[in-house]
């Protein structure tokens, strides 16, 4: 153990590293997790903390997406009601439930998800937006995006990738999609969060520590894609999941 000024030197350069990950792919709760663990938080208490950082870090990088008129309100239209709605239910679960199982499955997610940014043809970077889905296929969507919801609300970690891989399949380009993710995830968490605190699994300090490094991340996170497009950020999305996959692989 270190001393507090320590511990909030090495969360905030976690932070810092998670959130740059999680704005431009995904997957930065699989290191902030574990060094909260490291540092003493129990695991159940780490998930709910997460979340102060996970908020503070969205409301950067929506900002930031929306400044550059990336956000598309249709999708979102379609993508918030069921994502909360699941979102609660997933929180509610994990108040009750660890998250071992979900492990096993998050990394099978992961590997599936980058064996589909691998093969599929890259989609247009930049341009018109991909109109949001109608009729049964809107349906499909709102159904997958409850889960989307259930799933960030119960583990969080990993979420991104599921999300891009809902929105590719919609066919949207990953910078466009990721300002839907970050936005997405931002009208889920504070409900999360709330719910969290509720049950007393939020440390507030260690919490605001780390969302000060997520907030510089996430902004980082939006101008490297910005600038790099769409092929560089599929290539960090498929290298990041491949290895997340093998570290739960491993640790689960």
């Amino acid at each position: 153990m270190f001393n507090p000024a320590v511990n909030a030197l090495i969360l905030f350069a976690v932070g810092l590293v998670a959130g740059t990950l999680n704005v431009i792919a995904g997957g930065g709760s699989l290191l902030t997790l574990p060094v909260m663990i490291f540092l003493g938080l129990p695991p159940t208490v780490a998930n709910g903390t997460n979340r102060v950082a996970i908020l503070v870090q969205n409301v950067g990088a929506s900002w930031s997406f929306q400044r550059k008129g990336l956000i598309s309100r249709a999708w979102l239209l379609l993508a918030i009601p069921p994502a909360v709605a699941g979102a609660v239910l997933g929180t509610l679960l994990a108040v009750h439930i660890g998250d071992l199982a979900f492990q096993r499955i998050l990394a099978l997610v992961m590997v599936l998800v980058a064996a589909y940014t691998v093969w599929r043809p890259t989609p247009a970077a930049g341009g018109e937006v991909t109109p949001a889905p109608r009729g049964s296929r809107a349906l499909v969507f709102a159904g997958t995006f409850f889960l989307v919801g259930f799933y960030g609300g119960f583990l969080q970690a990993g979420v991104g990738f599921v999300i891009l891989a809902v929105t590719t399949a919609g066919g949207l380009d990953l910078v466009r999609g990721n300002a839907v993710k970050v936005t997405l995830v931002l009208a889920f968490t504070p409900l999360a969060l709330a719910l969290f605190a509720w049950s007393g699994k939020v440390d507030w300090i260690v919490g605001l520590a780390l969302a000060a490094g997520n907030l510089l991340g996430g902004l980082t996170g939006v101008r490297l894609q910005i600038l790099k497009g769409h092929a560089w950020v599929r290539n960090v999305v498929t290298v990041t999941i491949v290895l997340f996959a093998i570290k739960l692989l491993i640790s689960g």
